[in-house]
């Protein structure tokens, strides 16, 4: 009877969590604090990326950008990409796509939001929280579109015709 090489062992581990990245401008300086009015407009986008590292480790980076605006002048704008160093193994295309797309950003949000909010504090402004995100519902979402997508080209590419 013939052994059977047994699967990798499923885990994934955290290395290393870092500030890649960091940008705070406040281009309105002096003009913003002597107005005394606070009810900015806060526009929040984020996205993530992850690609092989060295030593089988993977580095995940949650890019946040935060921009503040009060009667269409910026009070602030920042940018932070908060990174991580992770060590994936064991899992199948799918699931490794999940880990990176989900798991590690939002294991990655929380040093991100408190370093924002630290930020946005020593900048001089008034708190500014973040609300919690689920990465799982946003995964999901860019999982739709993306075959979403990839129908659309199919039905283009089936659209061709050729005279």
């Amino acid at each position: 009877m013939a052994e059977q090489a047994a699967p990798p062992e499923r885990q994934i581990a955290i290395h290393k969590i870092y500030i890649k990245d960091f940008s705070f401008e406040s281009p309105r300086g002096p003009e913003v604090f002597a107005s005394g009015k606070w009810n900015p407009k806060t526009n929040l986008n984020l996205r993530s990326s992850h690609a092989p590292a060295p030593a089988d480790m993977h580095e995940v980076v949650l890019t946040i950008t935060v921009e503040a605006k009060h009667e269409e002048q910026t009070l602030f704008l920042i940018e932070l990409h908060q990174a991580g160093l992770f060590q994936i193994t064991g899992y199948g295309a799918e699931e490794f796509d999940a880990i990176v797309g989900s798991f590690c950003p939002g294991t990655l949000f929380p040093y991100a939001r408190e370093s924002i909010a630290g930020i946005v504090s020593k900048g001089g402004f008034p708190e500014f929280v973040m609300q919690p995100i689920n990465f799982d519902m946003l995964y999901a979402e860019s999982r739709k579109q993306a075959a979403a997508q990839q129908a659309d080209a199919q039905h283009d590419k089936a659209d061709v015709t050729v005279n």
